[in-house]
């Protein structure tokens, strides 16, 4: 393949991080569903907590990586070209999805700001993004939990939308992105 050709899938780093990111997320929100199963103030439930932090983190700085990699690299077309509508549809899902990435781990080390805790990253402490402020600190709260719920069905559709065009439409959309050749 010549240097100007474009790519029939996607990068291996593009194609890793699309994985590590499914992953990555999924561990988020596992730390935070588990701690349930443990008493209010337990050290299990509290590690679970600044598990979910850490990896929330995590997320951002993958996502700005993604992005940026996004930006610098072919994207390999979709074959056959779908509709202009369902090109439209991706689009919006995809800008829904890397708003949500991005979002998500802002609005935590708001809300850890806001209450006046401590932001931790694998033995780091960072810092505060704004003063301490108890209801803002639960604004943000609330609107973290609600586009948490959110993320499953962003995920979900992005997810039921790849498997759509894989089994009933027949394009590559999935193979694009698949570790494997197929």
């Amino acid at each position: 393949m010549n240097a100007t050709a474009t790519p029939a899938r996607y990068s291996s780093f593009s194609i890793f991080l699309h994985w590590a990111m499914l992953l990555l997320i999924t561990a988020v929100y596992s730390a935070i569903l588990l701690r349930e199963n443990f008493p209010k103030g337990s050290d299990f439930r509290e590690g679970l907590k600044s598990w979910h932090f850490m990896l929330g983190l995590c997320v951002l700085l993958l996502v700005i990586i993604r992005i940026v990699t996004r930006l610098v690299t072919a994207k390999p077309p979709i074959k056959p070209e779908p509709p202009a509508w369902q090109m439209l549809f991706a689009k919006v899902t995809h800008l829904a999805l890397y708003t949500f990435m991005l979002a998500m781990p802002v609005a935590g080390w708001l809300i850890l700001s806001a209450a006046d805790k401590s932001i931790p990253f694998f033995g780091l402490e960072l810092p505060a993004l704004v003063a301490p402020d108890k209801a803002l600190a639960g604004q943000v709260k609330e609107w973290h939990e609600t586009f948490g719920t959110v993320g499953y069905f962003l995920i979900g559709l992005h997810a039921l939308a790849a498997l759509f065009h894989h089994y009933v439409v027949k394009d590559n959309t999935l193979r694009r992105m698949l570790p494997v050749k197929r």
